[in-house]
């Protein structure tokens, strides 16, 4: 089987599990993700066909999204298997996934981990991460913003996406988030301003 219907199968395995996601994680992200990891993978010479396997699939096991991670992962395995990935793509593409969360804390150990990484965090700025972050606090009953209540939606903007530019692991990446970040800064102000 060639390596393109192999990625064709895992998006469509992808859609089954997001297709109807309204977080902010929704198959659309997963896509956006896996061009995104397509995208800097040919730039920085690194394996495409893992980069954007584990792109497809880096949300799958997410404790935010399955209410059983290792469950979701090991069923994520045996799909793999069942279409024909070899034993190393199958670790390969569980070393990329395993330390993309920013809330972890962690830089993946492979290269192709910290493209995923990168195209994750690439989708979470700019107007579609200013978006998604509103998409993500109203599934989570948080407010837009209030001055005395720390868990909501504008107050993520500095715990977390505003800090992302600068955590980026390839030269690709930082180059693309620099303007995606410069829109939420302007967003951000325009924000205060009204507020």
């Amino acid at each position: 089987m060639g390596k393109e219907i192999i990625l064709k199968k895992i998006e469509e395995y992808v859609f089954n599990y997001f297709h109807n996601d309204s977080s902010g994680h929704d198959f659309y992200h997963m896509k956006r993700v896996a061009e995104l990891a397509k995208t800097i993978a040919v730039k920085e010479n690194a394996d495409t066909f893992i980069c954007v396997a584990a792109a497809w699939v880096h949300d799958i096991g997410d404790s935010k999204l399955f209410s059983n991670p290792i469950q979701a992962i090991k069923e994520m395995n045996t799909y793999l298997e069942s279409i024909h990935l070899s034993r190393t793509e199958i670790i390969q593409i569980n070393d990329a996934i395993k330390a993309v969360s920013f809330s972890k804390g962690d830089v993946p150990n492979t290269f192709e981990g910290k493209i995923v990484q990168d195209a994750d965090r690439i989708d979470a700025i700019g107007a579609v991460g200013i978006a998604r972050t509103f998409a993500y606090g109203g599934t989570k009953g948080q407010p837009i913003y209030h001055p005395d209540i720390t868990k909501n939606s504008i107050q993520h903007f500095y715990d977390k996406l505003l800090k992302l530019k600068d955590l980026m692991n390839t030269a690709s990446a930082k180059e693309m988030a620099e303007e995606r970040h410069r829109f939420m800064e302007i967003f951000l102000d325009q924000f205060n301003k009204e507020w």
